[in-house]
Protein backbone atom coordinates (compact mmCIF):
# COMPACT_ATOMS: atom_id res chain seq x y z
CA UNK A 1 0.00 0.00 0.00
CA UNK A 2 1.15 3.26 -1.43
CA UNK A 3 2.20 5.99 1.74
CA UNK A 4 -0.54 8.71 2.47
CA UNK A 5 -0.07 12.47 3.22
CA UNK A 6 -1.13 13.27 6.42
CA UNK A 7 -2.41 17.05 7.82
CA UNK A 8 -1.37 18.80 10.74
CA UNK A 9 -2.86 22.27 12.32
CA UNK A 10 -2.10 24.39 15.32
CA UNK A 11 -5.69 25.50 17.24
CA UNK A 12 -6.53 28.22 19.30
CA UNK A 13 -4.23 30.06 21.80
CA UNK A 14 -0.40 29.05 21.22
CA UNK A 15 2.34 28.90 23.77
CA UNK A 16 5.20 28.42 24.01
CA UNK A 17 5.90 24.91 23.06
CA UNK A 18 3.60 23.70 20.83
CA UNK A 19 6.03 24.21 18.06
CA UNK A 20 7.41 21.29 20.20
CA UNK A 21 4.99 19.15 19.51
CA UNK A 22 4.91 19.85 15.86
CA UNK A 23 8.69 19.18 15.78
CA UNK A 24 8.02 15.84 17.60
CA UNK A 25 5.04 15.12 15.04
CA UNK A 26 7.25 15.86 12.14
CA UNK A 27 10.94 13.92 13.23
CA UNK A 28 8.64 11.03 14.00
CA UNK A 29 6.45 10.81 10.17
CA UNK A 30 9.79 11.26 8.86
CA UNK A 31 11.36 8.22 10.59
CA UNK A 32 8.40 6.16 8.42
CA UNK A 33 8.65 6.96 4.70
CA UNK A 34 7.57 4.17 3.78
CA UNK A 35 3.90 4.62 5.48
CA UNK A 36 3.75 8.47 5.67
CA UNK A 37 4.04 10.23 2.64
CA UNK A 38 4.18 14.43 2.96
CA UNK A 39 2.93 16.12 6.06
CA UNK A 40 0.90 19.19 5.34
CA UNK A 41 0.37 22.19 7.78
CA UNK A 42 -2.74 24.24 7.68
CA UNK A 43 -1.69 27.69 7.10
CA UNK A 44 -3.83 29.17 9.72
CA UNK A 45 -4.91 26.05 11.13
CA UNK A 46 -8.48 24.35 10.16
CA UNK A 47 -8.71 27.36 7.75
CA UNK A 48 -6.14 26.07 5.97
CA UNK A 49 -7.66 23.55 5.62
CA UNK A 50 -11.22 24.48 4.44
CA UNK A 51 -9.62 26.79 1.92
CA UNK A 52 -7.01 24.73 0.76
CA UNK A 53 -3.94 26.51 1.92
CA UNK A 54 -1.28 23.90 2.39
CA UNK A 55 1.75 24.42 3.36
CA UNK A 56 4.87 21.59 2.63
CA UNK A 57 6.95 20.60 5.44
CA UNK A 58 9.47 18.89 3.73
CA UNK A 59 10.41 21.59 2.20
CA UNK A 60 12.11 22.83 5.27
CA UNK A 61 15.14 21.40 6.49
CA UNK A 62 15.65 19.19 9.05
CA UNK A 63 17.83 22.16 11.12
CA UNK A 64 15.02 24.23 10.90
CA UNK A 65 12.37 21.50 12.07
CA UNK A 66 14.40 21.11 15.13
CA UNK A 67 14.61 24.17 15.81
CA UNK A 68 10.90 24.30 16.42
CA UNK A 69 11.48 22.70 19.71
CA UNK A 70 12.88 25.90 20.80
CA UNK A 71 10.86 28.01 19.29
CA UNK A 72 7.34 29.83 20.64
CA UNK A 73 3.79 30.73 19.38
CA UNK A 74 2.77 28.53 15.95
CA UNK A 75 5.09 28.33 13.33
CA UNK A 76 2.28 27.61 10.83
CA UNK A 77 0.15 30.04 12.24
CA UNK A 78 -3.15 28.96 14.36
CA UNK A 79 -6.41 30.47 14.22
CA UNK A 80 -9.80 30.77 16.61
CA UNK A 81 -12.35 29.22 14.79
CA UNK A 82 -14.75 26.78 16.10
CA UNK A 83 -16.87 24.52 13.22
CA UNK A 84 -20.01 24.32 14.78
CA UNK A 85 -22.17 20.86 14.43
CA UNK A 86 -22.51 18.59 11.54
CA UNK A 87 -26.10 19.09 11.91
CA UNK A 88 -25.90 23.06 11.37
CA UNK A 89 -22.86 23.11 9.26
CA UNK A 90 -22.15 19.72 7.53
CA UNK A 91 -20.73 21.77 4.71
CA UNK A 92 -17.35 22.61 6.42
CA UNK A 93 -17.18 19.28 7.51
CA UNK A 94 -17.50 18.38 4.31
CA UNK A 95 -15.19 20.46 2.44
CA UNK A 96 -12.31 19.12 5.14
CA UNK A 97 -13.09 15.60 3.56
CA UNK A 98 -12.55 17.00 0.05
CA UNK A 99 -9.43 18.98 0.33
CA UNK A 100 -8.37 15.60 2.81
CA UNK A 101 -9.17 13.54 -0.17
CA UNK A 102 -7.67 15.95 -3.57
CA UNK A 103 -4.52 15.53 -1.31
CA UNK A 104 -4.46 11.95 -0.55
CA UNK A 105 -4.53 12.78 3.21
CA UNK A 106 -4.81 9.70 5.24
CA UNK A 107 -3.80 10.82 8.93
CA UNK A 108 -5.29 14.23 10.77
CA UNK A 109 -3.58 15.46 13.66
CA UNK A 110 -5.11 18.39 15.33
CA UNK A 111 -2.73 20.18 17.66
CA UNK A 112 -5.10 22.38 20.14
CA UNK A 113 -7.74 22.52 23.01
CA UNK A 114 -10.99 21.00 23.72
CA UNK A 115 -12.34 23.08 20.72
CA UNK A 116 -10.11 21.39 18.72
CA UNK A 117 -10.97 17.47 20.61
CA UNK A 118 -14.42 17.84 19.61
CA UNK A 119 -13.70 19.30 15.69
CA UNK A 120 -11.34 16.22 15.58
CA UNK A 121 -13.74 13.78 16.81
CA UNK A 122 -17.04 15.14 14.09
CA UNK A 123 -13.90 14.74 11.26
CA UNK A 124 -13.16 11.00 12.42
CA UNK A 125 -17.17 10.35 12.59
CA UNK A 126 -18.17 12.00 9.01
CA UNK A 127 -15.10 9.97 7.52
CA UNK A 128 -16.14 6.96 8.57
CA UNK A 129 -19.79 8.05 6.96
CA UNK A 130 -18.88 8.99 3.75
CA UNK A 131 -16.43 5.88 3.68
CA UNK A 132 -13.12 8.15 3.24
CA UNK A 133 -10.26 6.10 5.36
CA UNK A 134 -9.08 8.38 7.94
CA UNK A 135 -7.14 8.61 11.25
CA UNK A 136 -7.91 11.59 13.23
CA UNK A 137 -5.51 12.12 16.25
CA UNK A 138 -5.97 15.00 18.47
CA UNK A 139 -2.50 15.96 19.74
CA UNK A 140 -3.12 17.97 23.58
CA UNK A 141 -2.50 22.18 23.83
CA UNK A 142 -3.92 24.44 26.23
CA UNK A 143 -2.00 27.01 28.80
CA UNK A 144 -5.34 26.56 30.66
CA UNK A 145 -4.97 22.75 31.66
CA UNK A 146 -8.24 22.48 31.73
CA UNK A 147 -8.50 19.08 29.42
CA UNK A 148 -9.92 16.11 31.15
CA UNK A 149 -7.70 12.72 31.45
CA UNK A 150 -4.22 14.01 30.95
CA UNK A 151 -2.42 14.71 34.16
CA UNK A 152 -1.21 18.19 32.39
CA UNK A 153 -1.61 19.58 29.22
CA UNK A 154 1.35 20.48 27.03
CA UNK A 155 2.03 24.42 27.02
CA UNK A 156 0.48 24.68 31.00
CA UNK A 157 4.27 24.03 32.63
CA UNK A 158 5.82 26.67 30.82
CA UNK A 159 2.97 29.68 31.76
CA UNK A 160 2.95 28.30 35.58
CA UNK A 161 6.80 28.64 35.57
CA UNK A 162 6.69 32.00 34.14
CA UNK A 163 3.38 33.09 36.31
CA UNK A 164 5.41 32.07 39.49
CA UNK A 165 8.86 33.73 38.57
CA UNK A 166 7.53 36.70 37.81
CA UNK A 167 5.33 36.98 40.78
CA UNK A 168 8.09 35.91 42.78
CA UNK A 169 10.60 38.77 40.70
CA UNK A 170 7.62 41.11 41.40
CA UNK A 171 6.85 40.64 45.03
CA UNK A 172 11.03 41.09 45.65
CA UNK A 173 10.19 44.90 43.48
CA UNK A 174 7.41 45.98 45.61
CA UNK A 175 8.70 44.63 49.34
CA UNK A 176 11.39 47.14 48.57
CA UNK A 177 9.74 49.75 47.64
CA UNK A 178 6.60 49.58 49.52
CA UNK A 179 7.57 52.16 52.63
CA UNK A 180 6.83 55.34 50.37
CA UNK A 181 5.70 53.78 47.31
CA UNK A 182 3.52 51.31 46.39
CA UNK A 183 1.91 48.61 48.80
CA UNK A 184 -0.38 46.39 46.49
CA UNK A 185 0.44 44.89 43.06
CA UNK A 186 -2.52 42.90 41.03
CA UNK A 187 -1.01 40.33 38.44
CA UNK A 188 -3.70 39.35 36.18
CA UNK A 189 -3.20 36.15 34.45
CA UNK A 190 -5.09 33.95 32.24
CA UNK A 191 -7.69 31.27 32.85
CA UNK A 192 -11.33 31.67 32.28
CA UNK A 193 -13.10 29.07 33.95
CA UNK A 194 -10.15 26.98 35.94
CA UNK A 195 -7.27 28.62 38.23
CA UNK A 196 -4.81 26.65 37.48
CA UNK A 197 -2.45 29.27 36.46
CA UNK A 198 -3.32 31.69 39.08
CA UNK A 199 -2.38 28.91 41.58
CA UNK A 200 1.22 28.63 39.84
CA UNK A 201 2.05 31.63 41.47
CA UNK A 202 1.36 29.96 44.59
CA UNK A 203 4.37 28.24 44.12
CA UNK A 204 6.59 31.44 44.78
CA UNK A 205 4.86 31.52 48.22
CA UNK A 206 7.00 29.64 50.72
CA UNK A 207 6.03 31.63 53.95
CA UNK A 208 3.62 33.82 54.89
CA UNK A 209 5.37 37.33 53.96
CA UNK A 210 6.48 36.06 50.39
CA UNK A 211 4.56 37.34 47.30
CA UNK A 212 1.88 35.90 46.29
CA UNK A 213 -0.16 36.92 49.63
CA UNK A 214 -3.54 36.45 47.82
CA UNK A 215 -5.26 34.24 44.67
CA UNK A 216 -8.04 35.22 43.60
CA UNK A 217 -9.53 31.91 42.13
CA UNK A 218 -12.37 31.73 38.72
CA UNK A 219 -13.66 28.29 40.71
CA UNK A 220 -14.84 30.82 43.67
CA UNK A 221 -16.92 33.70 43.74
CA UNK A 222 -15.02 37.14 44.74
CA UNK A 223 -16.35 38.24 48.12
CA UNK A 224 -15.32 41.89 47.50
CA UNK A 225 -15.65 42.67 51.41
CA UNK A 226 -13.13 39.63 52.58
CA UNK A 227 -11.29 40.33 49.92
CA UNK A 228 -10.38 44.05 50.78
CA UNK A 229 -10.02 43.27 54.13
CA UNK A 230 -7.47 40.14 53.61
CA UNK A 231 -5.36 42.78 51.60
CA UNK A 232 -5.79 45.41 54.69
CA UNK A 233 -4.31 43.01 57.42
CA UNK A 234 -1.42 41.53 54.33
CA UNK A 235 -0.19 45.23 54.05
CA UNK A 236 -0.38 46.18 57.78
CA UNK A 237 1.33 42.73 58.58
CA UNK A 238 4.14 42.85 55.31
CA UNK A 239 4.40 46.20 54.84
CA UNK A 240 2.54 45.51 51.19
CA UNK A 241 0.36 42.66 49.90
CA UNK A 242 0.93 41.08 45.85
CA UNK A 243 -1.96 39.66 44.66
CA UNK A 244 -2.34 37.00 41.19
CA UNK A 245 -5.87 37.26 39.93
CA UNK A 246 -7.23 34.55 37.59
CA UNK A 247 -9.17 36.50 34.17
CA UNK A 248 -12.07 35.21 34.88
CA UNK A 249 -12.64 35.24 38.44
CA UNK A 250 -16.96 35.88 38.58
CA UNK A 251 -19.26 38.13 41.52
CA UNK A 252 -21.56 36.04 43.97
CA UNK A 253 -24.38 36.38 41.03
CA UNK A 254 -21.79 34.33 38.54
CA UNK A 255 -21.10 37.55 36.43
CA UNK A 256 -17.25 38.01 35.05
CA UNK A 257 -16.19 40.78 36.85
CA UNK A 258 -14.36 42.19 33.74
CA UNK A 259 -16.30 40.93 31.01
CA UNK A 260 -16.54 43.51 28.11
CA UNK A 261 -19.71 41.86 26.54
CA UNK A 262 -17.99 41.07 23.28
CA UNK A 263 -17.42 37.74 22.27
CA UNK A 264 -14.75 35.91 20.45
CA UNK A 265 -14.93 33.38 17.64
CA UNK A 266 -15.43 30.22 19.58
CA UNK A 267 -18.95 32.54 21.67
CA UNK A 268 -16.69 32.76 24.66
CA UNK A 269 -17.19 35.87 26.46
CA UNK A 270 -14.66 38.54 26.08
CA UNK A 271 -12.73 39.64 29.56
CA UNK A 272 -12.18 42.99 29.58
CA UNK A 273 -9.18 43.34 32.11
CA UNK A 274 -10.02 42.27 35.73
CA UNK A 275 -6.68 43.97 37.15
CA UNK A 276 -7.65 47.29 36.90
CA UNK A 277 -11.11 46.57 38.34
CA UNK A 278 -9.45 44.89 41.46
CA UNK A 279 -6.48 47.41 41.56
CA UNK A 280 -9.29 50.08 41.70
CA UNK A 281 -11.47 48.22 44.39
CA UNK A 282 -8.50 48.13 46.91
CA UNK A 283 -8.21 52.42 45.65
CA UNK A 284 -11.31 53.22 46.65
CA UNK A 285 -11.85 51.35 49.91
CA UNK A 286 -8.44 51.42 51.16
CA UNK A 287 -6.65 54.30 49.38
CA UNK A 288 -3.35 52.08 48.86
CA UNK A 289 -1.00 53.46 46.10
CA UNK A 290 -1.02 50.51 43.34
CA UNK A 291 0.17 49.20 40.23
CA UNK A 292 -1.36 46.27 38.42
CA UNK A 293 0.17 44.55 35.54
CA UNK A 294 -1.62 41.55 32.51
CA UNK A 295 0.84 39.19 31.76
CA UNK A 296 -1.84 38.90 28.43
CA UNK A 297 0.28 37.37 25.67
CA UNK A 298 4.14 37.35 27.46
CA UNK A 299 2.71 34.79 29.58
CA UNK A 300 2.30 31.94 27.11
CA UNK A 301 5.46 33.18 24.70
CA UNK A 302 8.15 32.85 27.22
CA UNK A 303 10.21 30.06 25.34
CA UNK A 304 13.40 32.02 27.53
CA UNK A 305 12.18 30.12 30.71
CA UNK A 306 10.16 27.58 29.32
CA UNK A 307 10.06 24.50 32.01
CA UNK A 308 12.09 21.62 30.16
CA UNK A 309 9.47 19.27 31.96
CA UNK A 310 6.67 20.68 29.41
CA UNK A 311 9.04 20.87 26.67
CA UNK A 312 9.62 17.19 26.47
CA UNK A 313 6.11 16.39 27.40
CA UNK A 314 4.81 18.55 24.27
CA UNK A 315 7.52 16.55 21.89
CA UNK A 316 6.73 13.36 22.96
CA UNK A 317 2.68 13.78 22.69
CA UNK A 318 3.50 14.84 19.16
CA UNK A 319 5.47 12.24 18.36
CA UNK A 320 2.89 9.55 20.17
CA UNK A 321 0.38 10.80 18.09
CA UNK A 322 2.56 10.02 14.87
CA UNK A 323 3.22 6.59 16.71
CA UNK A 324 -1.01 6.14 17.37
CA UNK A 325 -1.64 6.67 14.22
CA UNK A 326 0.72 4.07 12.43
CA UNK A 327 -0.77 1.39 15.14
CA UNK A 328 -4.20 1.73 13.32
CA UNK A 329 -5.53 4.33 15.84
CA UNK A 330 -8.02 7.18 15.53
CA UNK A 331 -10.35 9.59 17.45
CA UNK A 332 -7.71 9.22 20.38
CA UNK A 333 -5.62 11.70 22.09
CA UNK A 334 -2.13 11.59 23.52
CA UNK A 335 -2.28 11.98 27.17
CA UNK A 336 0.24 12.70 29.88
CA UNK A 337 -0.05 10.17 32.73
CA UNK A 338 1.41 10.82 36.21
CA UNK A 339 3.44 7.61 37.27
CA UNK A 340 4.73 9.34 40.41
CA UNK A 341 5.66 12.66 42.33
CA UNK A 342 8.79 12.65 43.88
CA UNK A 343 10.88 11.81 42.30
CA UNK A 344 8.97 13.00 39.00
CA UNK A 345 7.65 10.32 36.20
CA UNK A 346 5.60 10.32 34.04
CA UNK A 347 4.79 8.36 30.45
CA UNK A 348 2.26 8.71 27.48
CA UNK A 349 -0.84 7.31 27.60
CA UNK A 350 -4.34 7.64 25.68
CA UNK A 351 -7.85 8.20 25.69
CA UNK A 352 -10.77 8.21 23.32
CA UNK A 353 -11.65 11.66 22.47
CA UNK A 354 -15.52 10.93 23.22
CA UNK A 355 -14.25 11.28 26.90
CA UNK A 356 -12.41 14.56 26.16
CA UNK A 357 -14.27 16.84 24.07
CA UNK A 358 -16.62 19.46 25.82
CA UNK A 359 -14.87 18.91 29.21
CA UNK A 360 -13.14 20.88 31.13
CA UNK A 361 -11.35 20.09 33.88
CA UNK A 362 -11.37 22.79 37.35
CA UNK A 363 -9.12 23.33 40.03
CA UNK A 364 -10.65 20.36 42.60
CA UNK A 365 -11.63 22.77 45.98
CA UNK A 366 -8.58 20.50 47.82
CA UNK A 367 -6.27 22.14 46.28
CA UNK A 368 -7.45 25.58 47.17
CA UNK A 369 -6.98 26.59 50.52
CA UNK A 370 -9.93 26.52 52.83
CA UNK A 371 -10.14 30.35 52.95
CA UNK A 372 -10.12 30.52 49.05
CA UNK A 373 -7.24 32.92 49.06
CA UNK A 374 -4.00 29.93 48.50
CA UNK A 375 -2.73 26.46 47.42
CA UNK A 376 -2.66 23.56 49.45
CA UNK A 377 0.02 21.01 49.97
CA UNK A 378 -1.55 18.81 47.53
CA UNK A 379 -1.65 21.01 44.96
CA UNK A 380 2.16 22.02 45.61
CA UNK A 381 2.86 18.28 44.81
CA UNK A 382 0.88 18.58 41.57
CA UNK A 383 2.53 21.77 40.35
CA UNK A 384 6.22 21.64 41.13
CA UNK A 385 7.13 19.15 38.65
CA UNK A 386 5.28 20.86 36.08
CA UNK A 387 7.38 23.82 36.31
CA UNK A 388 10.93 21.99 36.73
CA UNK A 389 14.07 22.26 34.88
CA UNK A 390 15.26 24.52 32.52
CA UNK A 391 15.27 24.13 28.93
CA UNK A 392 17.21 27.51 27.25
CA UNK A 393 16.69 28.58 23.41
CA UNK A 394 19.78 29.48 21.93
CA UNK A 395 21.00 33.05 22.08
CA UNK A 396 22.66 35.32 19.30
CA UNK A 397 23.68 38.84 19.96
CA UNK A 398 21.54 38.71 23.16
CA UNK A 399 18.74 37.25 22.06
CA UNK A 400 16.89 34.05 21.92
CA UNK A 401 17.65 32.66 18.29
CA UNK A 402 14.13 31.73 16.88
CA UNK A 403 13.60 29.80 13.51
CA UNK A 404 10.71 31.08 11.11
CA UNK A 405 9.78 28.55 8.33
CA UNK A 406 9.49 29.21 4.81
CA UNK A 407 5.97 27.88 4.68
CA UNK A 408 5.58 26.64 0.99
CA UNK A 409 2.89 26.61 -0.18
CA UNK A 410 1.10 23.42 -1.94
CA UNK A 411 -0.43 23.74 -5.21
CA UNK A 412 -4.13 23.56 -5.25
CA UNK A 413 -6.17 21.15 -6.74
CA UNK A 414 -9.59 22.32 -5.98
CA UNK A 415 -11.21 24.44 -8.65
CA UNK A 416 -13.94 26.28 -6.48
CA UNK A 417 -12.84 28.49 -3.26
CA UNK A 418 -14.57 27.71 -0.25
CA UNK A 419 -15.37 30.66 1.78
CA UNK A 420 -15.16 30.83 5.65
CA UNK A 421 -18.00 31.51 8.34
Amino acid sequence: MAARNAFYAQSGGVTAVINASACGLLETAQAYPGRIGKVYAGRHGIIGALTEELIDTSQESAAAIAALRYTPAGAFGSCRYKLKGLAENRAEYERLIEVFRAHDIGYFFYNGGGDSADTCLKVSHLSAELGYPLQAIHVPKTVDNDLPVTDTCPGFGSVAKYVAVSIREAGFDVASMAMTSTKVFVMEVMGRHAGWIAAAGGLAHETDADAPHLILFPELPLNAEDFVARVDTDVKAHGYCAIVVSEGIKNATGQFVAEAGTRDAFGHAQLGGVAPVIAALVKDRLKYKYHWAVADYLQRAARHIASKTDVEQAYAVGRAAVELALAGKSAVMATIVRLADDPYRWAVGEVDLAKVANVERKMPRDYITPDGYGITTACRRYLKPLIAGEDYPPYRDGLPDYVKLRNVAVPKKLAAAFKVG
